[in-house]
């Protein structure tokens, strides 16, 4: 960077969280800056090595603020009709997840609702959840369909998510979940079910661009392993990346199954084995940690933090927002969780909810990290250590949230 360079924005007297993988820790910089152009970083680093010649078109002091990449929500299910507060009842009265779900409640009564809804209803039902992220500095989010479970449906949930992102100053990835349960009208014929997501609502879902990944719940309550590898096996044919809800209330080999397939991510993991850690280790597989669900379903079986850390499998932080087990909208409420309940450190919740979510979504070449050529996408903090961040509960010190830096 030599002589004049015209940059839109300069940002200095700041403490820097790079998350730069080079970096120990969270790559902090205690004096540091950062300069944006065409809503890209140019620099982030120490404001004593700013490039000479300089020109920003606007500079902004903020007086020692701490900054972050823009938060990134790697796991959630925000666009869906109804709610099922009546099932929460339920279960505080005593019945279990799955005796609501076997009894005609669970998924199959919000996909009722969902089916129910057109694409401006998702919307407009789905941006009050998504407004409340944003308020907490993400930047990005992840979007699964699943409430739909037929051609069309699920093709109206992918285009209410897209549609977020024409609604609000936000990035949005898809994720195709047509394998998320058995609806009703194939009772008792998964295998069924699962021919119509390969043949009839994939290729749909393909040929108009709606889905960035192609994801599954693999479970009693859902599907097996190796109906999972049939959908699998048609999103490799589709040349889309895949990721799985695994080891949420039993071990059933889902992580090995997603790690075969190089998955960008095998999410939940409470009864994940040694065999399915070091499977996702070997193919640079994400743990998606879902504390909302864990939480809110009184589970009692942490993930395997110690042997994930351990074989060095990267673990990000999401808020699993959805109707039924995790009606959380708060990303730094889900870091108190990943931290109090899991036991993660301050610097695996904040890695978790900036690189290593974005290493979830295949893309990390793109967000999660201060450095040039990324997005300019930053959370301003009203902090005095990285840790405020964690440690608190139902509190919000966002300054100001930048978007492709504006």
């Amino acid at each position: 960077m030599q002589g004049h360079m015209q940059v839109d924005r300069l940002w200095t007297n700041c403490r820097l969280m790079t998350m730069a993988d080079q970096h120990p820790g969270l790559g902090e910089i205690d004096a540091g800056a950062i300069a944006a152009k065409d809503g890209r970083i140019v620099f982030a680093g120490a404001a004593s090595d700013l490039p000479a010649g300089l020109a920003p078109r606007e500079t902004i002091d903020l007086d020692g603020r701490w900054v972050s990449p823009g938060l990134i929500d790697c796991h959630t299910h925000i666009v869906h009709g109804g709610d099922r507060a009546r099932e929460f009842e339920l279960r505080l009265a005593g019945a279990s997840y799955e005796e609501i779900a076997r009894a005609g409640g669970g998924i199959r009564s919000t996909v009722a609702a969902t089916r129910a809804a057109d694409v401006e209803t998702l919307v407009a039902t789905a941006l009050p959840r998504l407004d409340a992220l944003i308020a907490e500095g993400i930047t990005t989010v992840e979007v699964k369909s699943g409430y739909g479970l037929t051609p069309d449906t699920e093709i109206a949930m992918l285009r209410a998510a897209r549609g977020l992102a024409e609604a609000r100053p936000v990035s949005v990835a898809t994720s195709f979940l047509g394998a998320h349960a058995v609806p009703a009208e194939f009772e008792g014929d998964a295998d069924g079910y699962i021919h119509t997501v390969v043949r009839d609502q994939m290729p749909t879902v393909v040929a108009e661009g709606l889905a960035d990944a192609v994801d599954g719940f693999c479970e009693g309550i859902a599907f097996s392993p190796d109906q999972m590898a049939l959908v699998f096996d048609a999103a490799v044919k589709a040349g889309l990346p895949v990721k799985l809800h695994a080891e949420q209330l039993s071990n059933l080999g889902g992580a090995r199954l997603a790690a075969r397939y190089g998955a960008l991510s095998a999410d939940h993991l409470e009864y994940l084995d040694e065999g399915g850690v070091a499977a996702m280790a070997e193919a640079g597989t994400v743990a998606v940690l879902l504390p909302g669900a864990f939480y809110f379903l009184r589970e009692t079986q942490a993930p395997p933090v110690a042997a994930l850390r351990l074989a060095g499998v990267p673990i990000a932080v999401a808020t699993d927002c959805n109707p039924g087990s995790s009606p959380l909208t708060s990303l730094l409420m889900a870091m108190n969780m990943a931290a109090t309940l899991f036991r993660l450190t301050v610097a695996e919740c904040l890695i978790g909810v900036t690189r290593n979510a974005a290493r979830a979504l295949g893309r990390l070449d793109e967000i999660g990290t201060l450095e040039p050529g990324k997005a300019c996408d930053l959370a301003i903090w009203d902090i005095e250590t990285p840790a405020e961040l964690v440690y608190r509960i139902g509190f919000n010190p966002l300054y100001k949230r930048v978007y492709r830096g504006a």
